[in-house]
């Protein structure tokens, strides 16, 4: 596992837990210190030459996930830095399989529904995060002429669907804080709307169905949608998560372009606590299509919760841990 220096310490804590749960010796884990933004991503030469000799695999996860990151960071990490894992793949003597993780939001402001053998776009995007996942997926979408590899795209990836647990609160759980401030009062009055669907897949979900893939022949070759085949509007996603808050569905609705104007103000960060940033997100009107994914994750008994069997325990993990 190729691990930046700053993050070794967690990494090592990481394979203890995990050796322990697998009951499987940490001795199968090395841990090489790297970076994807560097050259040879980072490894010594004497390094990089073992794993072009050894490796079998590439599963390439590294990227900034930040909707407010700027131009130069997302460049040299998202895309840059897949070009560099590109290259170290190319070079591998005995590669079976190379997995890439991308994103459904490499479709940027494209609205309607979202093929998973669709790419190229010319759209444009709503920020540097969706632009520069999407340059880094057309380069590994090159690659499929002559290596065996799989992308997968999840779209917004939320807790564990079983514990709720995440280590990040973005997306929906902006809504979540908004509604937990005052939910007798705020829950009244919908803010979303019946003509946008928020596509959120639980954690545990992604992993499950990426561990399948790679594992999986017939996905070499594919590009693989991790999404929800059958997610809520913004309008029943706010009222499952207020019927967890509150115990009852909003009573009002407000017209999305009053809401969708009034969030974009700079005070509305400070009283909703929602990055404008993620605004877009509840007003594009997209939706991801699952087929391929459907039909290759159903033979491995992977499928992906709907959102209202597992929405009181992302709700519950929030309110136990409100400050991560």
């Amino acid at each position: 596992m190729l691990v930046q220096k700053a993050f070794v310490a967690r990494a090592q804590e990481e394979i203890a837990r995990i050796a322990a749960d697998a009951n499987i010796s940490a001795q199968n884990f090395e841990i090489i210190e790297g970076d994807i933004t560097g050259d040879e991503l980072g490894m010594t030469a004497e390094t990089a030459r073992r794993v072009r000799d050894t490796a079998t695999r590439v599963v390439h996860l590294a990227a900034v996930y930040d909707l407010g990151v700027e131009r130069e960071l997302a460049r040299r990490v998202n895309t840059e830095g897949t070009e560099r894992v590109n290259r170290l793949a190319s070079s591998i003597k005995n590669l079976h399989r190379y997995d890439y993780v991308s994103t459904c939001y490499v479709s940027g402001k494209r609205t309607g529904e979202i093929l998973e053998t669709e790419l190229e776009h010319d759209a444009g995007f709503h920020n540097f995060y969706e632009e520069t996942k999407y340059l880094a997926e057309t380069s590994v979408e090159r690659l499929k002429a002559r290596l065996p590899v799989t992308i997968h795209r999840p779209s917004i990836v939320v807790g564990d669907s079983h514990t709720g647990e995440t280590v990040k609160y973005d997306g929906v759980y902006y809504l979540i804080q908004y509604l937990r401030m005052q939910p007798d009062l705020l829950s009244l009055v919908n803010i979303g709307n019946s003509f946008v669907r928020l596509n959120l897949v639980p954690v545990d979900f992604v992993v499950a169905g990426i561990a399948a893939l790679m594992n999986d022949e017939a996905s070499i070759g594919a590009t693989v949608q991790l999404a929800d085949p059958a997610p809520p509007t913004t309008q029943q996603l706010f009222d499952l998560i207020a019927r967890v808050l509150s115990g009852r569905p909003s009573l009002l609705g407000v017209p999305p372009s009053i809401v969708q104007t009034s969030l974009r103000l700079p005070l509305s960060e400070f009283i909703t606590k929602m990055p404008r940033v993620a605004v877009p997100y509840f007003f594009i009107e997209q939706a991801f299509d699952t087929s391929i994914a459907t039909s290759l994750l159903t033979p491995h008994g992977v499928v992906c919760p709907p959102f209202d069997s597992y929405v009181a325990n992302l709700v519950r993990f929030v309110n136990e841990h409100p400050k991560l």
